[in-house]
C-alpha cells in the first residue's frame, strides 16, 4: 500500500509575517514550520502503516513550496514517514488552491500509484479547504473529507464525519483522497530515533518540467483571484486602566464596557 501524505510549509504564526510587493504571503523572508493541520494527516498515516504491519505500506510526504519547504517535509519524515518528495519551482510563487492542486496531483501520479491521498482539513495560513477536493476531481478520485476518524480494511476505508448537528459514517474504496480533522488524534512528537533516522530516508525533488506541467498554468499570473491591496496592523495601543480607590471601580468598569457596546 502506499500513502501519500500532502504537507503545507506555512509561515510561523509567532514570527512578523508580510507581504511581497505583489501582495503574496512572503514565504521566504520568515520563518516557517510544517503546518500543525497537516501534522494530523501524517499521524493518521502513520497510523493506518502501524496498524497493517504485516503488509508493506509506504508512506510519502509530499509539499509544493520554496526551497525552505523542504523542512516540512523533513518534520514528516522525522515523525515517522519513509520518503519524501519536494516540488519547488520560481514559478509556482503566487499560485492559488487551483494551481496548487495541479502541481500536487502530478506530483502524487510521479511519486508512483497512490492508495490513499491524505491531507489535513485545512492550511493554517489559507484555511480555505479546497485542495483535497480539487486534487480529488483531478485525480479521478473518491473524495472523504473532514474525517474524525479513519478505518481500513482491505481496500475499503471508512470514516467518521462530526457535524454541528449530526455524525456521518462514509466509505469509500480505494484509492481515495481523505483529509482529516484536528479530532482525528494527537500528531505524535519526532522521537531523536525518528531525527536521526530521517537525515537516512530518501528525499526526491522535483520541478515544474519534471512533472510536465507548464509554467504559464501556475504562478501570480495565473491565479482567478488576486489581492488588491494590504494593510499593516496597527500598532498596539495602552490599555485604560479603572482604578478602585473610593469604591466606584464597578460603576467606572460598567461604563466603559457600556461605552464599547461590550454589554
Amino acid at each position: 500500500m502506499n500513502i501519500v501524505v500532502c504537507v503545507k510549509y506555512v509561515p510561523d504564526a509567532t514570527a512578523d509575517r508580510k507581504f511581497e510587493a505583489d501582495h503574496t504571503v512572503d514565504r521566504v523572508g520568515v520563518d516557517g514550520l510544517l503546518s500543525e493541520l497537516d501534522e494530523y494527516a501524517v499521524e493518521q498515516a502513520l497510523q493506518i502503516k502501524e496498524k497493517r504491519a504485516d503488509e508493506d505500506v509506504t508512506v510519502t510526504a509530499l509539499c509544493v513550496g520554496p526551497e525552505g519547504a523542504v523542512d516540512a517535509v523533513r518534520k514528516a519524515l522525522q515523525m515517522g514517514a519513509d520518503q519524501g518528495v519536494h516540488v519547488v519551482d520560481d514559478a509556482i510563487a503566487g499560485s492559488d488552491a487551483l494551481a496548487t492542486s495541479l502541481v500536487l496531483a502530478e506530483a502524487v501520479k510521479k511519486a508512483g500509484p497512490a492508495d490513499i491521498v491524505m491531507c489535513g482539513m485545512a492550511s493554517t495560513d489559507g484555511e480555505m479547504s479546497v485542495v483535497p477536493a480539487m486534487l480529488a476531481e483531478r485525480l479521478g478520485l473518491p473524495q472523504v473529507t473532514f474525517a474524525a476518524l479513519v478505518e481500513t480494511q482491505g481496500d475499503q476505508v471508512r470514516a467518521r464525519r462530526d457535524g454541528d448537528t449530526a455524525t456521518e459514517v462514509l466509505g469509500a474504496t480505494m484509492p481515495v483522497v481523505l483529509s482529516v480533522t484536528d479530532q482525528s488524534g494527537e500528531a505524535r512528537y519526532p522521537s531523536f530515533k525518528g531525527i536521526m533516522a530521517a537525515k537516512k530516508k530518501p528525499l526526491e525533488t522535483y520541478t515544474l518540467a519534471d512533472l510536465g506541467v507548464d509554467a504559464g498554468q501556475v504562478g501570480v499570473s495565473a491565479a482567478w483571484s488576486a489581492v488588491d491591496s494590504t494593510t499593516a496592523r496597527p500598532p498596539r495601543t495602552a490599555g485604560e486602566i479603572v482604578k478602585d480607590e473610593d469604591g466606584s471601580g464597578a460603576q467606572a468598569l460598567a461604563d466603559f464596557l457600556a461605552a464599547k457596546k461590550f454589554i
